[in-house]
């Protein structure tokens, strides 16, 4: 019985020592904080729910039956929806035939913009484009498309020879 006891007291004073060490760590560690980083991290959490949106009217642009070699522009407008302002960063095509042209100035939450694609007609038959417009919304690319029948030069509009 002895042990028994003398386990029992072994085992009360190992959990009290415990108990007081992290007891004394927690008031050291809330000692240490410092509240112009607490305000800094709230604020910097804040501005991150702030998220510029892009809303196009259209995503995809059909310029229909046209020749071969024939220049084609269409302008895609947007709108940022969002409640920070839009930078756009970026705007490609799958192939040189397509250039994207587009603003290089941040865009106001409400405001609006144009993205101008030119499309030099070349290819045969139906041919699809893909512009990928990098900025700084919630997903990182927008994607819009452009699309035509390019029929040969030497060709009536509409017919494939």
């Amino acid at each position: 019985m002895k042990n028994s006891t003398l386990m029992k007291k072994i085992f009360l004073t190992f959990s009290l020592a415990l108990t007081l060490a992290f007891v004394s760590c927690k008031e050291e560690a809330s000692k240490k904080i410092n509240s112009a980083n607490v305000e800094a991290a709230a604020d910097r959490d804040a501005a991150a729910k702030n998220v510029p949106v892009m809303s196009f009217e259209k995503s995809e642009h059909d310029f229909g039956s046209i020749t071969q070699g024939t220049p084609q522009k269409t302008v895609f407008k947007f709108t940022n929806t969002g409640n920070a302002p839009l930078i756009i960063t970026n705007a490609k095509s799958t192939c040189g035939c397509t250039v994207p042209e587009y603003p290089k100035k941040p865009i106001a939450p409400g405001a609006t913009g144009e993205l101008l694609v030119n499309f030099n007609g070349s290819g045969k038959n139906e041919v699809t484009k893909t512009i990928t417009v990098t900025a700084n919304t919630a997903k990182g690319t927008e994607l819009l498309k452009i699309k035509a029948f390019v029929n040969p030069k030497d060709a009536p509009i509409g017919v494939v020879k």
